[in-house]
């Protein structure tokens, strides 16, 4: 895989200036609106989902938990009623927030501790987080209707870990329809076309008999190619903006895309 190397004080920084734009999104939105990317969801929703998650994910890092932490285990989980109004709700995300980062913070990076994933540490949670908080954020904003960019660093960034994900999935989930990503040989070529210097924009990913492999290559032949700005590309490759949109170009074969997409939707 071809993951950045974004440090873990940037991270740990990114936790609260996520939240923090996360916040302004809602900022006198209609809280009961539904969230078009999450449609089971609504706005609400959404911030108490991302809010637990936080306080969740603080609580395994804070306590260095060699398990899973339940979630009523997790201190103001559910958040504050909604009848608190939308006040309440927001100090709550600030407060879970500076909580995590806190944490994150006094643990330090590499710091031995459970996840779900392939490295058990602390690292992991302070870049999970941050990819959890910018994804939602996009979705917040994308409800409330208000514009959304993301740092190229951490679009760049978000494909990384996605792909990553997708990877680990297939080994340790067979049945799972990413283990579908596998043979025949057809590429994806993923191109943001506005990558600032010293930003890597381009993901060559090749269908193999084991999975697949990811290169940070430029090619022409790929069996298709999603080509954007950095932002727009991110969230097409997240399913948060439609391929037939007008921000970014889809060449070669759209169905192969499309099957990646559909396999790749866990989470």
């Amino acid at each position: 895989m071809t993951q950045r190397d974004l440090s873990y004080d940037r991270y740990c920084d990114e936790v609260t200036v996520q939240t923090g734009l996360l916040r302004q999104a809602l900022s006198g939105a209609d809280l009961q609106a539904r969230v078009p990317t999450c449609p089971e969801w609504t706005l609400r929703d959404l911030a108490v989902h991302v809010g637990g998650a936080t306080r969740w994910m603080n609580e395994i890092v804070r306590t260095r938990a060699s398990a899973e932490v339940p979630d009523e285990a997790v201190p103001q989980f559910a958040g504050p009623p909604a009848e608190d109004g939308p006040g309440a709700l927001d100090a709550w995300l600030a407060d879970g927030a500076e909580a995590a980062a806190e944490a994150l913070r006094e643990a330090g990076p590499g710091r031995k501790m459970w996840t779900w994933s392939w490295e058990q540490s602390s690292s992991f949670w302070a870049r999970r987080l941050t990819q959890e908080l910018l994804v939602h954020r996009a979705d917040a904003c994308i409800a409330a209707g208000v514009p959304f960019a993301a740092d190229p660093e951490l679009a760049a960034d978000a494909v990384d870990e996605w792909l990553e994900i997708v990877a680990y999935v297939q080994r340790v989930q067979p049945a799972d329809p990413a283990g579908e990503l596998r043979g025949g040989g057809r590429t994806l070529h993923l191109h943001a076309t506005d990558a600032a210097p010293g930003v890597h924009g381009e993901w060559l990913v090749e269908l193999t008999d084991d999975g697949f492999a990811v290169r940070p290559e430029h090619t022409d032949g790929a069996t298709v190619e999603l080509r954007g700005p950095m932002t727009e590309l991110m969230l097409a490759f997240y399913r948060r903006l439609p391929l037939n949109s007008d921000e970014v170009e889809v060449r070669g074969d759209r169905s192969f895309l499309e099957f990646w997409l559909e396999r790749a939707s866990f989470g």
